[in-house]
């Protein structure tokens, strides 16, 4: 696995709660263990890793929160203390890829020997988080803009002009756009029409 993927790591565990729908999928050890996928890191979780999660979910919301709003710095400590509560062990790897003569591509992993679940989950993530930041800008982590959803997102669109996490939200917000800006519409020509008849009305009469 390469370090661009690790940032991943952050986005599903952020989006495992959703705040302002008052949903949260980490409730058991189960939810927890479905965020590693297939990784052998899943066996290690138990009951005691579902507040260490939610823990550290938190402050990775924060990070992107601040990087959502503007505040680079912030985000950059935020993600700093992070890195020092949970340090990776890096190692060069050349398991997973072979070149076109059979070689090994030799590329850094992270070892993951935690003391537990969480410890492992959070210094991947935090990694990945980290990669991402320094190749691409803090301006490349975002908070979907359509509300209530406000899910974690990774901006890697060329222009950096992504506002949503999914295409689905994106049409959601330009649907109800789209109808904000027809009840507008719809009020000036009511009250353009009133405006009309009272002028009307207020006219002398000249036909007496």
């Amino acid at each position: 696995m390469e370090l661009a993927s690790y940032s991943d790591y952050a986005v599903r565990l952020v989006n495992t709660e959703e705040p302002d729908r008052g949903k949260d999928a980490l409730t058991s050890v189960e939810g927890v263990r479905e965020l590693f996928g297939a990784s052998p890191m899943a066996r290690r979780a138990t009951d005691a890793d579902v507040t260490r999660f939610r823990s550290v979910r938190t402050r990775l919301r924060a990070v992107f929160a601040a990087a959502d709003s503007g505040d680079q710095t912030q985000a950059v400590d935020l993600l700093n203390s992070l890195l020092l509560d949970f340090p990776v062990s890096p190692q060069v790897s050349g398991h997973d890829f072979l070149d076109g003569e059979g070689r090994p591509r030799w590329h850094l992993h992270l070892a993951d020997h935690p003391s537990n679940a969480t410890s492992g989950y959070a210094a991947i993530a935090a990694m990945g988080l980290a990669f991402h930041l320094t190749e691409h800008g803090v301006d490349r982590l975002g908070l979907c803009q359509a509300a209530p959803c406000r899910n974690a997102y990774l901006d890697t669109s060329t222009n950096r002009s992504r506002r949503y996490c999914s295409d689905r939200c994106a049409t959601r917000a330009n649907v109800a756009a789209y109808r904000a800006r027809k009840r507008l519409e719809t009020e000036r020509s009511e009250s353009t029409g009133r405006t009309a008849e009272d002028a009307q009305a207020s006219r002398p009469r000249t036909d007496l």
